[in-house]
């Protein structure tokens, strides 16, 4: 398989979230001529590993899906470039895991390719939580890597999402009597204030820096241009670094907004999405080596990613695949074939050594 062909395939074919069927197909096709292969179709997921009965079984995992095309980059196979949506997120990885599992038969390893649906969107609704309840056994596994773009870095860990919606309650009145309602939407400076007070804030875990954000990202309220607003509601998202779960963050987010909040005027805060962060997890032999051979040393995920999926089941997971992170998402996605390549000659070599040294 030539990556660099392989990618712009990919990239070829529309799967924005929810519409991965096409391209789950194009990947099960690719690798049903592989004799050494089992495939297995759960929805909109594919599925390929072998089974030799080795010691150790590596999970290579990445997700079909991609944002919406936006304004991006035409699609576009320009040697040694390929531009477009998904280039980096996450289609290069995707072509750099399928010619790894193609290609595994001298490995030492047992090694299970996973291509997943819906990463993109709502946790609920990823593809890996449909294989776990569905097949949970073609998840079991003593490491796994997720090909997200790390720009050649083991990035380790990832932190928490949180999103939360806050209402603030009033009283309305006609605007010409003001003085006899309470004005929502006034109430929300203090909100905005202590957000922004939060800034950015480091948090070192292992010896690794996370940087939180606090956002708000969301506002909505007001009821007619002569009623003063009786009802805010803004959506709120934190990035928290692993040293926290979700109960602890979303504890103090209501600690931060509690001298805010008038119970007497309708206020509360909801928790409406939540996904667990990932520790880094530096000491497992896996990640070690995977590190060791980057020669670029580990950074902290300054994201969310299906390390902590992997977390949730007590297995070792890294974030490691070709392409800048800061390309992700926007009008500038492009992948080389430099990038791809490299990706490919370091994961090759660390399964070549498996399993890993304690």
């Amino acid at each position: 398989m030539d990556l660099l062909q392989l990618t712009y395939d990919l990239v070829s074919i529309p799967s924005v979230s929810y519409e991965e069927e096409q391209i789950a197909a194009f990947v099960a096709d690719r690798l049903q001529n592989r004799s050494h292969l089992e495939i297995t179709r759960i929805g909109n997921n594919t599925i390929a590993r072998t089974q030799k009965g080795a010691d150790y079984r590596v999970v290579l995992a990445g997700h079909l899906d991609t944002v919406p095309f936006g304004d991006s980059k035409p699609i576009e196979l320009s040697p040694p470039y390929v531009t477009g949506r998904g280039s980096v997120d996450m289609k290069g990885g995707l072509a750099v895991l399928m010619k790894i599992v193609a290609e595994s038969t001298t490995l030492p390893v047992d090694v299970t390719f996973v291509a997943y649906a819906r990463e993109e969107v709502k946790r609920v609704d990823s593809g890996l939580l449909e294989v776990k309840a569905l097949a949970p056994q073609l998840l079991e596994c003593d490491m796994a890597v997720l090909a997200e773009p790390t720009n050649g870095f083991a990035e380790v860990g990832c932190q928490g999402v949180m999103r939360v919606e806050l209402t603030l309650g009033g009283v309305a009145a006609h605007t010409a009597r003001a003085w006899k309602g309470t004005n929502a939407i006034h109430r929300a400076g203090r909100v905005i204030e202590e957000t922004v007070k939060f800034g950015y804030r480091e948090v070192v875990v292992d010896g690794v820096a996370y940087r939180e954000s606090l956002q708000i990202v969301k506002i909505e309220g007001g009821r007619a241009t002569n009623v003063v607003p009786d009802e805010l509601k803004m959506t709120i998202s934190y990035r928290f670094a692993p040293n926290a779960s979700p109960e602890q963050a979303y504890a103090f987010l209501n600690d931060l907004f509690s001298s805010v909040l008038n119970p007497d005027l309708g206020d509360c805060l909801q928790l409406t999405e939540s996904a667990p962060p990932a520790g880094p997890r530096l000491l497992d032999p896996g990640i070690k080596r995977l590190t060791e051979l980057t020669d670029r040393g580990a950074k902290a995920k300054l994201g969310w990613t299906d390390v902590a999926f992997f977390a949730e089941q007590n297995t070792p997971a890294v974030n490691f695949g070709p392409g800048e992170p800061e390309l992700s998402h926007g009008a500038n996605e492009a992948i080389s074939e430099a990038e791809l390549e490299e990706c490919y000659g370091v994961l090759w070599q660390f399964l070549e050594n498996c399993p890993p040294r304690a």
